[in-house]
C-alpha cells in the first residue's frame, strides 16, 4: 500500500511537473515589421530573461495573426491597429499590452508628378488606390474628411500592395496612400502630400502596429508578460540610442532584414519612417490614460471608421477596457 502510495504521489509529481512545464511554453505570431526587437529575436533574449519556451510563428497579415488566436494556437501577436479595432469589436478576447510603433511616417499619401495634385483637396475627380480595411484606407477617409472632401468625389479603389504598383506604373492612378516597399517606389517619382503621422499629430486619430495577448492566458503568465514588455523596452531604447550604427552590415539590421524579410540596404531608411515609443510613454500617454489613452482613442475612432464600412456590426462603448497599461508599468518600476 504504501509503494502504491509513493507511485501515486510520483506520478502526481510528474503530472504537475508537466503541467508547470507547460505553462514556460508560448506561440508568439510576427509580421515582416521593421521593428528594434528582431534583435532580441536573433539573440534569444526574451527566452533568457523569461525562461520560456517560444515558437516563433510569422504571418502574412494581422487577420492571419487573429485567426490563429481565436484557435488557440497561438497566445501572443502582433497586429495592426484597424485588425485590433475589429477584434475586439466583435468580442475576442484579447488586450493591446504594447505598442510595437507610431507608423509615423512609414505610409504615406503620395500623387504621381504631373498629376496636378499638390493637395487632398486636389483629390476631387482623381483616382486613388488604397488596401481597403487597412490603416492607410482609415488615414485616407480622415484626411479626406480633415480636407472637408466628400469620399464620393473621389474614386478610391482596393488594391493590394502588388497591384498598385503595377495601377502606379501603368499611370491607371494619380495617387496612393501606402506603405513600404511600395511607399518607396512611388515616391521615385511621385510627391508626399500628407503621411499617417501628420495625421495623427492633427487629428489625434493615430494608427500604430501592436502587441496583443490572449487576456486568460496573460492573466495566468504576468510574469512573462512584464519580462517580455522590458525586453521591448530596451531593445527600443538601444536603437534610439544608436541610429547611427545601425547600418546594412551591422549585426542589429542583419536581424531585422532576416526576421523581417526586408533587404537589410532597406532597413535604416524603414525604420527611420517609424517612431518608437518609450517605455515611460507607452504607461502612461500610449496605454496608460483610460479612455483618454492614445491607444483606446484611436482604436474607437478606427472602429467607428470600420463600423461605416460595415466591416464589424457594432463598435465598444469604451476602448479602454481592452488596453492594458499594467505590464508596461510594472516593467518600468
Amino acid at each position: 500500500m504504501k509503494q502504491q502510495m509513493k507511485m501515486a504521489f510520483a506520478v502526481a509529481a510528474l503530472v504537475s511537473g508537466a503541467a508547470l512545464a507547460q505553462t514556460k511554453e508560448v506561440t508568439i505570431g510576427y509580421q515582416d515589421m521593421l521593428d528594434p526587437y528582431r534583435t532580441a529575436q536573433e539573440t534569444k533574449e526574451i527566452e533568457k530573461a523569461t525562461g520560456y519556451k517560444i515558437n516563433w510563428k510569422q504571418f502574412g497579415g494581422g487577420g492571419e495573426v487573429i485567426k490563429a488566436m481565436a484557435s488557440g494556437a497561438v497566445q501572443v501577436g502582433e497586429v495592426g491597429s484597424a485588425g485590433i479595432a475589429a477584434a475586439v469589436s466583435r468580442g475576442e478576447p484579447y488586450e493591446l499590452f504594447w505598442i510595437l510603433d507610431d507608423i509615423g511616417d512609414a505610409e504615406a499619401l503620395v500623387v504621381k508628378n504631373g498629376s496636378g495634385i499638390n493637395s487632398v483637396a486636389d483629390l476631387k475627380g482623381k483616382k486613388i488606390a488604397v488596401p481597403f480595411n487597412s490603416t492607410t484606407h482609415f488615414h485616407t477617409m480622415v484626411a479626406l474628411e480633415q480636407a472637408k472632401v466628400n469620399p464620393a468625389d473621389v474614386q478610391i479603389l482596393n488594391m493590394r500592395p502588388p497591384e498598385v504598383r503595377a495601377a502606379w506604373q501603368r499611370g491607371d492612378i494619380q495617387a496612393t496612400f501606402i506603405w513600404d516597399p511600395v511607399l518607396a517606389e512611388v515616391k521615385k517619382d511621385g510627391k508626399v502630400i500628407i503621411s499617417s503621422g501628420k495625421i495623427s499629430a492633427d487629428t489625434g486619430k493615430a494608427t500604430f502596429d501592436g502587441y496583443i495577448v490572449n487576456k486568460d492566458w496573460a492573466k495566468t503568465n504576468r510574469d512573462f508578460m512584464v519580462k517580455f514588455v522590458k525586453v521591448l523596452a530596451a531593445s527600443d531604447e538601444k536603437y534610439r540610442a544608436n541610429k547611427a550604427k545601425w547600418t546594412a552590415d551591422s549585426p542589429e539590421v542583419k536581424a531585422v532584414a532576416k526576421w523581417s524579410g526586408a533587404k537589410p540596404e532597406d532597413v535604416p531608411a524603414g525604420m527611420a519612417l517609424y517612431q518608437f515609443p518609450t517605455l515611460g510613454e507607452q504607461a502612461s500617454k500610449w496605454l496608460g490614460g483610460g479612455k483618454n489613452s492614445v491607444a483606446a482613442k484611436a482604436l474607437a475612432a478606427t472602429a467607428e471608421f470600420q463600423l461605416s464600412q460595415k466591416q464589424i456590426e457594432k463598435t465598444l462603448p469604451d476602448y479602454s477596457v481592452v488596453v492594458n497599461p499594467t505590464y508596461a508599468q510594472d516593467a518600468a518600476k
